[in-house]
């Protein structure tokens, strides 16, 4: 009787693959890449844990067990990389996050379609430019005799030193993080804006209710599971901080502000070869993601009806 059922469960199973195979050939590329690029990366875990040679190889250097990860706790850098890191992950997320959904419920309720699109057409460009091409940009902008500093000189202004003032540092890269992610941040809270049925609205105006109540009430409700949804996802990346753009923007000036773990690990596994001291590095950063991800989304598990499982 449970051989039957099983090959009935099985040939029901067979049948509702050959039904969807053009779901499943969509979703394989996708599926391929994390494995590649996710899944099978995580061999190299075990370097954190030996004392790496490229001569032994993986399986044939030797296990030392939390060395690496004593060493990098008993280091004079740890305070200021993790200081550095965390500093530099919240003033982003706390001005990244919520003006998307600011500038999304400002569109939402541009009447002009024309200005509408103007305005998309502006703030989803600079999403599509390279980060090296806008680090670029921003050096060039921000020098002593840039665009900014004339600008300020033909106001009457004296030039000020953006670049050599090392406390500029974390201010330069959050908000040009914003002036390049608010037009794409926000296509997903327009996308929730405008699935809102228009009933609501006609009966809000009907009642009496300004824009700013009919947004308060019906279009910031809505759009809440998608908030806590990306807060989360956001809060889970919290120590990994944009590798390049900090690296790009980084110099002897600024380095006591602008060196993160990212950063850190480049130079002592890349061009240190210190593999096993920076994989230890990883591991102790994804780790505190992982946490943080899962505090987080516990949290919001318990005090709303929202979370990622």
């Amino acid at each position: 009787m449970k051989s039957n059922k099983m090959n009935k469960n099985r040939g029901r199973s067979l049948k509702k693959l050959r039904r969807s195979w053009g779901c499943y050939l969509f979703v394989l590329p996708m599926m391929i890449y994390v494995l590649l690029f996710s899944y099978l990366p995580m061999y190299g875990i075990q370097l954190a844990f030996k004392d790496y040679r490229v001569a032994d190889g993986i399986w044939g250097s030797a296990w030392v067990g939390l060395k690496h990860f004593k060493t990098f706790f008993e280091s004079y850098q740890f305070t200021n990389l993790v200081w550095n890191t965390l500093a530099l992950s919240l003033y982003s997320l706390i001005a990244e996050f919520p003006l998307p959904i600011l500038f999304a419920l400002f569109l939402n309720y541009i009447s002009s379609k024309k200005l509408k699109k103007f305005s998309q057409m502006v703030t989803y460009a600079p999403h599509f430019i390279s980060t090296v091409v806008f680090c670029g940009m921003i050096l060039i902008f921000l020098a002593s005799d840039g665009i900014i500093n004339q600008i300020l000189m033909i106001l009457g202004i004296d030039p000020v030193n953006f670049l050599s003032n090392p406390a500029n540092f974390r201010h330069i890269y959050v908000w040009s993080g914003v002036l390049k992610g608010i037009g794409w941040g926000s296509i997903m809270y327009i996308s929730v804006l405008t699935s809102v049925g228009p009933e609501l609205h006609e009966a809000a105006t009907v009642d009496g209710a300004t824009r700013f109540q009919r947004m308060l009430f019906i279009d910031i409700p809505s759009i809440i599971p998608t908030m806590v949804i990306m807060l989360i996802m956001r809060t889970g990346e919290i120590m990994d901080v944009g590798f390049e753009k900090v690296f790009l923007l980084q110099n002897n000036i600024n380095l006591d502000y602008s060196e993160i773990i990212s950063t850190y690990v480049y130079k002592v596994g890349i061009q240190g070869g210190q593999f096993s001291y920076s994989a230890a590095i990883s591991v102790f950063n994804n780790v505190i993601n992982l946490l943080l991800l899962l505090a987080v989304n516990t949290i919001a598990r318990r005090t709303s009806e929202n979370s990622l499982w």
